[in-house]
């Protein structure tokens, strides 16, 4: 006759409660002395605490917090038993491993935006966490940015791309809330360049003042696309000649980041041509898809995601580049390798093409291209001053005030 095993009394309400907070599947066990939680259909792990009352006591909370971690889907039974001790104790933080499960997270991040963007501002976020680690996240935030300007763009990457790591890192149980990112990090801000716009009479000065020659003719070939499409510098990569109903069209295939949600890129878009025109109104250099069609060649664009560096490299030296660079200083604005596609975007205005229309052109929303491109819209300030004072009587006598 079998031995009946004599269960102990605290054991029964345990399981009981761990079934009601996490469902059936959630069962705890004795393994020689230890508890371990095993979850049907998926798998176990073992836990550490004594198969004890005292034991399940502090247990249960650790089990509720790994079935929540695990019930997102976004990691294994056994990460969300490890985050949760990282988390709740002073497990030494696998820094390593943390970085690429977060790279994990962020597979529409590119290898060379990772490189640049992400990898050193995260690195300096581990280095501070050997030895004594930091107080709170404000505190970590402000000494893993220390290397970037305050007021720089690239430090504002690095602190956007910091923070999504920081609530990442909490939000899994690697880290403990204190270091969530402040919501508000004090910083010095530089006022925000102003684009200089380049003129059609200015784009064929300088086009006509750079060199010639085998090595020169696709720059050339690249600035009048820029110009003539509103194109991005990278997305001279991505284009593509397309069947449409009437006739061939351009197509640019680049997807760029849109920021806030995961993985939201633009959408491949057809290309709408703003030609370049000389004064008498006579279209100059590109004036179709036909030059791209016969493949006349791009220059070379560096890295992924450098294309606007290199032609920035490319007209440096040049001297009239350097001319229209002193031009645009006199303005307070900048001359930089957008300058082409602020071009489209002026003169697209100028043209009273609906703000609209133009966003979709350019491949951005209407909200980005206001807050870019709202000093190109006509100003009807001075047109309706005008008529009021052109209804006024022609001889009226000013009265005095």
């Amino acid at each position: 006759m079998p031995r009946l095993v004599q269960t102990d009394p605290w054991v029964k309400p345990f399981r009981r409660q761990v079934a009601v907070t996490c469902g059936d599947r959630w069962q705890p066990r004795n393994c020689r002395g230890r508890l371990r939680l095993e979850v049907k259909g998926v798998g176990s792990v073992t836990l550490p605490y004594a198969w004890s009352e005292e034991g399940a006591a502090k247990a249960l909370p650790r089990i509720q917090q790994i079935c929540k971690r695990f019930a997102d889907g976004a990691v294994s039974l056994k990460a969300a038993a490890q985050s949760t001790e990282t988390a709740s104790s002073k497990h030494k933080i696998d820094f390593s491993a943390l970085v690429e499960e977060f790279r994990e997270f962020k597979p529409n991040v590119s290898d060379a935006t990772w490189d640049d963007k992400y990898r050193k501002v995260l690195s300096n976020c581990a280095d501070l966490f050997e030895g004594q680690p930091p107080k709170d996240g404000t505190e970590l935030c402000m000494d893993a940015l220390r290397q970037w300007k305050q007021g720089s763009r690239s430090r504002q990457l690095a602190r956007q791309n910091l923070f999504s790591f920081l609530k990442w890192a909490v939000s899994r149980g690697h880290l403990k809330s204190l270091y969530l990112p402040p919501a508000e990090l004090i910083e010095i801000r530089n006022p925000k360049r102003i684009g200089y716009a380049l003129s059609d009479a200015e784009i064929i000065h300088l086009l006509d003042a750079l060199p010639t020659g085998h090595s020169h003719e696709p720059w050339k070939f690249a600035i009048q696309l820029c110009a003539v499409y509103g194109l991005r510098p990278e997305e001279l990569r991505n284009l593509a000649i397309k069947d449409g109903p009437q006739s061939a069209e351009l197509w640019t295939t680049y997807r760029k980041s849109k920021g806030g949600k995961r993985g939201d890129r633009t959408e491949p878009r057809q290309l709408h041509a703003l030609f370049i025109k000389d004064s008498q109104g006579i279209v100059r250099g590109l004036s179709s898809t036909g030059n791209y069609k016969t493949g006349e060649k791009l220059p070379p664009l560096g890295q992924t995601g450098n294309a606007g560096t290199a032609l920035g490299q490319y007209l440096r030296r040049k001297g009239k580049w350097q001319e229209l660079k002193a031009e645009a200083a006199t303005k307070d604005e900048e001359l930089v390798s957008y300058t082409f596609r602020h071009r489209y975007a002026k003169e697209s205005h100028a043209a009273g093409i609906p703000v609209a229309d133009i966003a979709s052109a350019m491949g951005h929303s209407i909200q980005v291209h206001l807050q870019n491109y709202a000093r190109f819209t006509p100003d009807k300030t001075h047109t309706l001053y005008k008529q009021a004072n052109d209804r006024a009587p022609e001889h009226a006598t000013p009265r005095r005030a």
